[in-house]
């Protein structure tokens, strides 16, 4: 299992949001590219970026800030938040991204994920982010009807390999990841199954390894002080 941690975006600075709601937003860093390097020198060679202000605009503010996190730390770094159509998706690979992350426009605009993933295959991934058992949109302020297993398979059908499975209800809680539906989500349809939302501890991650899931994303433990990096990455080697 690779570990993920996160940088979010904010007016260029790293952030964190409690159930992703920007009234709740804390400020941990106004250098986010010093913050990858930290995760690099503690054994990270994987980044999970957010662009929380493209994720409610549909455009790419901090641009000049992820590109910067990419080319100090070097790692393998995934970027999401507000990519809803093709030129913003090249923007990013042409900015040296290694993969893009659709949300809202993987259930708003089929057309387009279909042809991002014709075009771009593994280069692309989706966010599945749950709200009271619901698909969430709009940088989790809009709670589709849609039922998170059935968007599944049809991602799957679309020949998506790779899923960030949320939790809006855990993140940035400290209380503990939901394990049960990523476990099941690979069970069902055998994708690289993402875990996000809530990894509070070593434990949280050594649980997620035994579910042979694909990855981990680790937010508020690490700028809490409550995961430690280094030793997170000795114990999944």
């Amino acid at each position: 299992m690779r570990l993920f941690p996160a940088i979010d975006l904010y007016e260029g600075k790293a952030v964190r949001l409690i159930k992703g709601d920007y009234k709740q937003m804390t400020v941990y860093s106004n250098d986010p590219a010093q913050i990858a390097l930290d995760f690099i020198s503690k054994g990270c060679s994987n980044i999970h970026i957010v662009d929380l202000e493209g994720a409610k605009s549909g455009e790419t503010p901090n641009f000049e800030t992820v590109k910067r996190i990419k080319s100090v730390s070097g790692a393998f770094c995934e970027i999401g938040g507000g990519i809803r159509d093709m030129k913003v998706v090249e923007k990013y690979l042409a900015g040296g991204l290694d993969r893009v992350i659709l949300g809202t426009a993987a259930v708003k605009d089929r057309a387009f994920l279909k042809k991002a993933v014709e075009t771009f295959k593994d280069k692309i991934a989706v966010g599945v982010d749950i709200k009271d058992g619901k698909v969430a949109i709009r940088g989790w302020i809009e709670k589709t009807e849609i039922d998170p297993f059935e968007f599944c398979g049809d991602l799957k059908n679309l020949g998506v390999e790779y899923i960030i499975c949320t939790d809006i209800s855990r993140d940035g809680m400290m209380k503990g990841v939901n394990g049960e539906i990523c476990c099941e989500l690979k069970k069902r349809f055998g994708l690289n199954i993402t875990a996000s939302g809530g990894v509070t501890s070593l434990d949280d991650l050594i649980a997620l390894e035994k579910m042979d899931l694909y990855a981990a994303i680790i937010g508020k433990a690490y700028y809490e002080g409550a995961i430690d990096l280094r030793k997170a990455t000795e114990i999944i080697k």
